[in-house]
């Protein structure tokens, strides 16, 4: 790979990632400091139905039509005016015009997110190589993000946030249009079923991979609570820069994504998934018992974990699905999975945790409720990974006995 295409791939990824690590720790924050502390959960479900959409997407229209840097580059600059409209919306009071302007971003951003992959994939020569270098840099974006609107400019509780990711993604827009040319490779039209990754279920049909996706499924329902509420929940117990605090979990992901091999090598993938579970579980058991006293190590260890929730769950489960799967179906399986865990469980996930606290959190409950709230989760995730651990035996389905590509 060329250095000057290494510089401008690092570039893309730091800025895809910056403009999503900008607003969404911070947006619960801001929206009960604006008096829409009901409807948080609204903004965290946005994300999920663009993690629905985008595929259909991508697979219908951007993959067969347009050159990827046209596509990211419209795309991120459509989401950037709407996340610049969010702000006038909810300071207004429209709470119902402020979720469509977030849910108008996300449409908009999470193909992004499959357009950078490709196009950065399109420019390697190695991927198992040069794509981690490269994609590391999204991480690190997302962190210097954090780091930005909460460190430096003390904004976890304002619209800075998002107005910064507004201009954040007006500039990846213009910056997208001068990344490598990446022109659309022909195909034959493709159906619903092919995008969704029913058609390959057949083929990787065995008990193993039922139940790790029924698990991957269910578990996303209890996972969604800590995209929505910790940053809140931080925030309440009384620690500052909220924002920061929970960039420390994106710095333990870039660590364990690194170690991940080894783990690996070691104890399978089984044990793998079932510590990245176990990981989830920990989490909300430290908060709920760091809950009434405000204990700050306890809610700061829950944060570090992530890296291990992170990426001995989804990663390491993106990474099992590649392995049974051949090279006819391996982009249909992971479809089906992002589906499955991004998409729908996330997003019945939003919904039932902000039921949840909507009806248990109050202004005058204090922390004592945030105990409660998290034992939810805790008791949901333990009772999954008790299932799972039972009932996954790590049996390859035939599809992967075939030839890979």
């Amino acid at each position: 790979m060329k250095s000057a295409n290494f510089l401008r791939l690092s570039g893309m990824m730091f800025l895809e990632f910056f403009v999503w690590g900008a607003w969404y720790v911070t947006v619960g924050n801001y929206m009960a400091a604006v008096g829409m502390t009901d409807a948080i959960y609204w903004a965290y479900t946005v994300g999920p139905i663009g993690a629905i959409v985008s595929p259909f997407f991508l697979g219908m229209v951007a993959d067969r039509f347009f050159s990827t840097e046209k596509v990211l580059g419209v795309l991120h600059i459509i989401g950037g005016i709407a996340m610049l409209l969010a702000p006038i919306a909810a300071n207004a009071g429209e709470a119902g015009i402020f979720i469509i302007l977030l849910l108008v971003h996300m449409l908009c951003y999470m193909p992004t997110v499959g357009l950078a992959n490709a196009l950065a994939f399109h420019h390697i020569s190695d991927q198992e190589k040069q794509f981690p270098v490269v994609r590391v840099f999204g991480t690190i974006g997302w962190i210097v993000a954090g780091v930005l609107v909460s460190m430096v400019l003390g904004a976890d509780k304002t619209d800075v946030p998002l107005r910064v990711a507004g201009v954040a993604g007006l500039v990846m827009g213009v910056y997208a249009f001068f990344l490598p040319h990446t022109p659309p490779t022909p195909k034959k039209a493709v159906s619903f079923r092919e995008i969704a990754g029913i058609d390959a279920l057949g083929k990787l049909w065995s008990p193993s991979f039922l139940v790790f996706i029924v698990g991957s499924f269910l578990i996303c329902i209890p996972l969604s609570a800590y995209y929505a509420y910790a940053p809140v929940y931080v925030a309440t117990s009384g620690v500052e820069n909220p924002a920061f605090r929970m960039s420390f979990g994106q710095m333990s992901e870039a660590l364990f994504i690194l170690a991940l091999p080894l783990f690996f090598r070691w104890m399978g993938i089984k044990w793998v998934l079932v510590i990245g579970m176990l990981a989830w579980v920990v989490r909300y058991v430290l908060f709920a018992l760091a809950a009434p006293a405000s204990i700050v190590w306890m809610i700061m260890g829950g944060i570090l974990l992530h890296g291990i929730c992170y990426d001995f769950f989804f990663v390491a489960g993106q990474i099992y699905v590649d392995k049974i799967s051949t090279s006819a179906i391996r982009g249909q399986a992971q479809g089906f999975l992002v589906l499955m865990t991004y998409g729908i469980g996330m997003l019945i996930g939003a919904l039932i945790s902000g039921w949840i606290h909507n009806a248990m959190i109050t202004e005058t409950g204090g922390m004592p409720q945030w105990q409660n709230f998290w034992a939810i989760p805790a008791v949901i995730a333990g009772v999954i990974l008790i299932v799972f651990t039972m009932f996954f035996k790590n049996a390859e389905p035939a599809a992967a006995g075939a030839t890979k590509g």
